[in-house]
C-alpha cells in the first residue's frame, strides 16, 4: 500500500501536468492565433504521405495523419500529438527518476523541473519533429539504463525498437549510439554489454530504411540538405570573421540557457559539483545526452548558426540530473526552489492562456506575444479572404502558389478545401515542394492562378502570365496592431515558368 505521502506527490504530479495540458489545448484554440508555419507543412506532408520528406523522416507527416483523420484537419487535431506527448514524457521523468531513487518527492519535483523547461513547451504546444524525437528519446534512454542495470533481452530489444522509432522521428536521435557507447566504456561495462548493445544497434538502425528507400530514390536530398545545414554549403571560402562567430556563438549559448529555464541554474551548478566529486555513475548518465548535445552544437554554432530547438531532445532527463540534488538543498535554497519552479510554470501559463476580456491585450504582456507569435498571425484570414475572392471573382479551382513554402502550406490548411499549392522559387534553397509536381505542369493550360507572399510584390521575374485579372494588398494584425501586408494576384494562364535554381540546400 503507497503511503500518504506517495499519494500526495502523485497527486500534485499529475495535477500540475493535466492542468497544463489543459491550457496547451486551450491555446490551440486561440481565435487570434493560427498554426506555426511548421506545423502547417508538416501537416500538409500527412496529406501527401511517403516514406521520407526532404529534410526530415515520416514520423510527423504520420501522427498527423492519424490524429487529423480521426479528428478532422483543426488546428486541435493538429496539436493533440504534443499534448499527449508532453503528458507521456513528464510521465517518462517521473518514472525514470523514481526507478532511480525510489522516492515519489523526488520523481516529483523532476517532472515539475521538467514542465518548467521552456524547451519542452515549445516541443509539447507545437507539433514538429522535436515533440515525438523527445518522446522517443527520453524512453528508450530510460529503457537502455533498465537494460545496462537489469541485463535483460527483452530490455535491449525495447530500447532498440523505440530508438527506431525515435530515427523515424528525426535524425539526431542517432545521438543514442555514442552517448551509449561512452557511458559503457567510462563504467568499465563494454566489454562485457558489448553484444547486447549490437542487439539495440541492429534494431535500431531499422528505423533508417524509410530513409534509406527515399533517398536513393532522391538523389540523397536529405543527405546533401543535413550537410548544408552543417556548414558544408560548397563554394569559396569565407574570410574569418570575429565579429560573426561571437554573435553566432554567445546567441546559442544565451539561447541554450534560456531553454532550460534561468531560474535553474543553480540547481545545475549544485548537481554538476555533486556529480564531480561522487562520481555517481546514474547521475552522469541521466547528464550525459544533454551535455554533449550542448557542446556538439556549441562546437557547431562556431561554423553555422544554430537554432534554438536543436539540442533541446537530450535536456529531458537534465530534471532527473537535478531532482535529487534540488531535493535535498538546505532550507533557504526550498524556498528558491518553490518560487523558481512556480514562476517557470506561471510564465507558461500566463504565456498560453487565452486573451479573455482581452487581459493581454497591452502593456508587456501583449509586446510579448507579438513578438513571439508574429509568424502565427493572419493565415486564416487570408484563406477566408481567398475563398471570397474565388467566389467574388468567379474562379473555378484556381492554382494557388507562393514563393515560400510556408506560406504554401498556411494556404493549403486554410483555404476551404484544403487544396494542394505550389511554390515558385524565386531564388531559394531547395525544399520539398521541388519534389513534388510543380508550377510547370500548368504551362500552356487554360487557368487561372492565385499568387499569395508576404515578401515579393509579384511572381513575374520568374513567371509569365497571360494577363493579371486583380490584385490586393491585405493587412494581417496582431490586435490592432498591422505587422505587415499579405500580396495577393490573380493571374489568367500561365505561359512559362523559369524557377530560380541556387543549387542550395
Amino acid at each position: 500500500m503507497k503511503n500518504p505521502d506517495s499519494r500526495n506527490y502523485l497527486l500534485i504530479f499529475w495535477s500540475v501536468n493535466l492542468a497544463l495540458a489543459g491550457v496547451k489545448l486551450l491555446f490551440a484554440f486561440r481565435p487570434e492565433l493560427d498554426l506555426f508555419t511548421e506545423e502547417a507543412q508538416y501537416w500538409l506532408w500527412s496529406r501527401n504521405l511517403d516514406w521520407h520528406y526532404y529534410s526530415k523522416p515520416p514520423m510527423v507527416a504520420l501522427l498527423n495523419f492519424i490524429s487529423t483523420g480521426v479528428f478532422g484537419h483543426t488546428e486541435a487535431a493538429v496539436r493533440l500529438i504534443p499534448i499527449f506527448a508532453g503528458l507521456g514524457t513528464a510521465l517518462m521523468v517521473f518514472r525514470f527518476t523514481d526507478y532511480l531513487y525510489s522516492s515519489k518527492k523526488t520523481a516529483c519535483l523532476a517532472g515539475l523541473l521538467f514542465l518548467g523547461m521552456p524547451i519542452h513547451l515549445l516541443e509539447f504546444t507545437f507539433h514538429t519533429t522535436d515533440t515525438s524525437m523527445t518522446f522517443f528519446w527520453t524512453w528508450a534512454w530510460f529503457l537502455l539504463y533498465r537494460a545496462i542495470q537489469e541485463n535483460k533481452t527483452s530490455l535491449w530489444v525495447a530500447a532498440g525498437f523505440i530508438t527506431a522509432l525515435g530515427i523515424m522521428s528525426k535524425a539526431t536521435m542517432i545521438l543514442i549510439f555514442p552517448a551509449s557507447i561512452i557511458f559503457l566504456f567510462l563504467s568499465s561495462r563494454l566489454k562485457k554489454l558489448g553484444k547486447q548493445w549490437l542487439i539495440l544497434l541492429a534494431i535500431s538502425l531499422l528505423g533508417f530504411l524509410p530513409s534509406l528507400i527515399w533517398n536513393l530514390q532522391n538523389d540523397f536530398y536529405t543527405f546533401k540538405h543535413l550537410a548544408a545545414l552543417g556548414g558544408a554549403s560548397g563554394g569559396e571560402p569565407k574570410p574569418f570573421d570575429l565579429g560573426l562567430l561571437l554573435s553566432r556563438t554567445s546567441e546559442y549559448l544565451g539561447g541554450q540557457l534560456a531553454m532550460v529555464s534561468l531560474f535553474f541554474l543553480p540547481f545545475f551548478f549544485f548537481a554538476v559539483k555533486k556529480t564531480i566529486r561522487s562520481r555517481e555513475l546514474s547521475s552522469f548518465y541521466v547528464a550525459l545526452p544533454g551535455l554533449l548535445t550542448f557542446l556538439g552544437f556549441g562546437g557547431l554554432s562556431l561554423f553555422t548558426w544554430i537554432e534554438v530547438n536543436w539540442p533541446g531532445f537530450a535536456y529531458s532527463t537534465f530534471p532527473v540530473f537535478l531532482a535529487p540534488i534540488v531535493a535535498n538543498l538546505e532550507s533557504g535554497w526550498k524556498k528558491y526552489t518553490s518560487w523558481a519552479v512556480g514562476v517557470s510554470l506561471a510564465l507558461q501559463i500566463i504565456l498560453l492562456s487565452p486573451n479573455v476580456f482581452q487581459w493581454k491585450s497591452q502593456g508587456p504582456l501583449f509586446k510579448a506575444e507579438k513578438a513571439i507569435f508574429k509568424r502565427m498571425v493572419g493565415y486564416e484570414d487570408l484563406g477566408k479572404r481567398i475563398d471570397f475572392l474565388q467566389d467574388s471573382l468567379g474562379l473555378t479551382s484556381p492554382v494557388l502558389f507562393s514563393e515560400s513554402y510556408h506560406v504554401a502550406s498556411e494556404l493549403a490548411f486554410y483555404v476551404e478545401g484544403h487544396p494542394q499549392t505550389y511554390t515558385v522559387n524565386m531564388g531559394s534553397r531547395k525544399n520539398q515542394w521541388d519534389l513534388w509536381p510543380g508550377m510547370d505542369q500548368f504551362i500552356n493550360q487554360e487557368s487561372t492562378f492565385i499568387f499569395v507572399s508576404r515578401n515579393q510584390e509579384s511572381p513575374e521575374s520568374v513567371t509569365e502570365f497571360s494577363r493579371l485579372i486583380y490584385e490586393e494588398k491585405l493587412p494581417y494584425l496582431f490586435g490592432k496592431d498591422t505587422l505587415g501586408f499579405t500580396k495577393i494576384q490573380v493571374w489568367e494562364n500561365l505561359l512559362d515558368y523559369k524557377p530560380v535554381d541556387t543549387g542550395k540546400f
